[in-house]
């Protein structure tokens, strides 16, 4: 798909296509090879009735709602009424169908959007990686076309990620809680954002530590992002078009920038160097409470004591169904007492005050999304020392936004022929329009210096 869903709701407006034809190759697309292991569930009728339906709006003048009848993935976290949400685990196969929508799905099928079907996941949303050992892991499509190898689509939300990037979806519905959407769009080439958790309600959702978890977007392009915060989150999320030199953008030294990859650095130094000859204004800011988050994940934080509380009586009873390497890390939530849990979520707002104080005067941070790009899929399976110090790794730089409880999105930074490069640009919480913003202006100025003006 070479173009995103803003350029596709011009061509519905200016009747150069319909829904209805746009779906029909969306679903093409989800049922092709590409696609293996990426949906659980389909719901193609509902797909084709929304389609429909937007379509005969515009066709008797009463106007064509904000996502037009286009095809969106939902994450299998998601309740959609008359479909099961499983999380993608064997433990959770008999869960009875939804009677209700979500409140993120019902705002996304208000606005038009033909959702097409549920997507896997890492179970339970525990991992950056992307495996599943129950219905099997999606292949990165990004990543096969440049070198033919299986590599990771990183997660949690790794199906929704491939419904995007093989075009079966404009727009992916997922969550975040330690990196789930962003990571996966850094190591495919694409969009992922992550607002601010409490603007999108989570009512209807398979949690993972409710402090954290976060509804947002995997998308084509900025404006796309901007487009589905604003259905998701009731409100307008108009660009800022200020130029790129108006915006205060800053890097910090250690911790974000420790240990990358060498296409890593070499893209993300690349992408510096471009933004500020298209005159953006960079400076280097130290963060000296950032190395502290550490101490906010001390046998796995406040993310295991949160699913210890959810899952412990499941895994008493179904815990041979569980994937081994989701369990043992909700079981570290075990050994975090109440007094320990409380000490977490207190020692978490001293941080973000001190994080707040260091950063009110900059627009946006930026920072590489991961400091590594997507590894192959082989390796990780048959290593469990390899899987965890891999998960980590992705983690590291998008959890930080997590616990700070801030908003940040991922762009694509890498060039044409090159394993795909994540920018994330950041901020504390409800600056989303302002991150939004930046991150549109950055993403127009990165086009412009790539080899032949595009990525």
């Amino acid at each position: 798909m070479s173009i995103d869903l803003t350029e596709a709701l011009a061509a519905l407006r200016d009747g150069r296509t319909d829904a209805r034809a746009l779906l029909e190759e969306s679903l093409a697309r989800a049922a092709s090879p590409a696609c293996g292991q990426v949906f659980l569930r389909r719901f193609d009728a509902q797909a084709r009735a929304a389609a429909q339906a937007c379509d005969d709006a515009a066709l008797h003048g009463l106007g064509r709602p904000a996502l037009g009848g286009l095809a969106v993935s939902v994450k299998d976290l998601f309740d959609v009424a008359g479909y099961p949400a499983t999380a993608a685990s064997a433990a959770m196969s008999d869960a009875p169908a939804a009677t209700r929508d979500a409140p993120a799905v019902a705002r996304l099928r208000a606005a038009g959007a033909a959702l097409i079907g549920h997507t896997n996941l890492s179970e339970f949303a525990f991992s950056g990686v992307g495996t599943n050992p129950h219905h099997g892991t999606p292949r990165n499509p990004v990543t096969h076309a440049v070198d033919g190898l299986d590599r990771v689509p990183g997660g949690s939300t790794s199906g929704g990620a491939v419904s995007v990037a093989t075009g079966a979806a404009w727009a992916a519905l997922g969550s975040d809680t330690g990196g789930s959407l962003r990571i996966p769009a850094a190591l495919q080439g694409l969009v992922g954002f992550k607002g601010t958790a409490r603007l999108v309600p989570l009512e209807g959702c398979v949690p993972l530590s409710p402090s954290l978890d976060t509804a947002g977007v995997i998308t084509r392009s900025v404006r796309d992002a901007a487009l589905l915060h604003g259905v998701l989150s009731g409100a307008r999320a108009d660009l800022d078009e200020r130029p790129l030199s108006a915006w205060r953008l800053a890097v910090t030294p250690t911790f974000m920038q420790d240990e990358l990859e060498p296409a890593v650095a070499a893209a993300f130094e690349r992408a510096l160097t471009a933004l500020r000859a298209a005159g953006a204004r960079i400076e280097e800011r130290a963060l000296p409470a950032l190395p502290r988050v550490a101490e906010l994940q001390t046998q796995g934080g406040i993310t295991a004591a949160e699913a210890w509380a959810w899952h412990h009586a499941r895994l008493a009873e179904r815990g041979d169904r569980y994937d081994p390497r989701v369990a043992v890390r909700i079981r570290r939530g075990e050994a975090i007492a109440p007094p320990a849990y409380q000490a977490l979520l207190d020692a978490r707002q001293r941080w973000i005050h001190d994080m707040n104080a260091s950063m009110r005067d900059i627009d946006a941070f930026l920072s590489p999304t991961v400091p590594l790009q997507a590894p192959e899929i082989a390796p990780l399976l048959h290593s469990d020392d390899l899987f965890f110090a891999t998960n980590a790794r992705l983690l590291r730089n998008t959890a930080v936004v997590n616990l700070l409880d801030g908003c940040a999105i991922s762009i694509p930074c890498e060039h044409p022929g090159e394993l795909p490069v994540g920018l994330m640009l950041w901020a504390p919480a409800l600056r989303d329009g302002t991150v939004l913003g930046a991150a549109a202006r950055v993403e127009a100025a990165l086009a412009a210096a790539c080899p032949a003006g595009a990525r």
